[in-house]
């Protein structure tokens, strides 16, 4: 199984990420961690993307495909994956179906995590990272709607997009996952 998890900071994605993980037998791929690492490491796409991430911004499309070309073609990925933060939009949603058709694979599904605005602002402010600063959390949110919202439009018609009430506890939001997977079964997706 091939999935992404969609939401906007705070929406419990990393939350659903190890619990689909852990369900499903497939790792999951947090960008934002593979981002981080990088920079630490101070790898040459890491410090591509660093200017871009200590201001709250979206690295750029060209850079951040590099880094899923590289994670996917990992050995541990070769079953299926979960990415979480990746795409941020409609284009890194069909860069990300260019480069799955050429490594041979498909998404199955896209999960997207919908929590009100007021809601995100409000989890966001009681994380502790260091980069969860009030200004670069409003423009995270901000960036949110104007270039991630279009990705549901871009999976939508597609058929591969799961829309989850994402604003209740993460016991039940985990059961309607497994319940939407379920009942969509992988009729419109060859998991291959």
């Amino acid at each position: 199984m091939r999935l992404v998890i969609l939401g906007g900071p705070g929406a419990g994605k990393g939350t659903q990420a190890e619990g689909i993980s852990q369900h499903l037998g497939i790792p999951s791929i947090s960008t934002g961690e593979v981002l981080r690492n990088a920079i630490a490491y101070r790898t040459n796409l890491g410090e591509k993307a660093r200017p871009y991430v200590e201001k709250g911004e979206l690295v750029p499309d060209d850079i951040m495909i590099q880094f899923i070309r590289q994670r996917l073609l990992e050995p541990d990925v070769s079953d299926g994956w979960l990415l979480d933060g990746y795409p941020r939009t409609a284009f890194q949603a069909e860069e990300l179906d260019f480069l799955l058709e050429d490594l041979g694979q498909q998404l199955n599904w896209a999960i997207y995590l919908n929590v009100p605005e007021d809601v995100l602002a409000s989890r966001t402010i009681h994380r502790s990272r260091s980069d969860d600063k009030p200004l670069i959390i409003r423009r995270r949110i901000e960036l949110f709607y104007q270039r991630t919202i279009p990705i549901l439009e871009y999976y939508s018609p597609r058929d591969r997009l799961l829309d989850i009430n994402g604003n209740q506890p993460p016991e039940k939001v985990q059961q309607d996952i497994f319940s939407q997977l379920r009942s969509s079964g992988n009729s419109s997706a060859d998991p291959t």
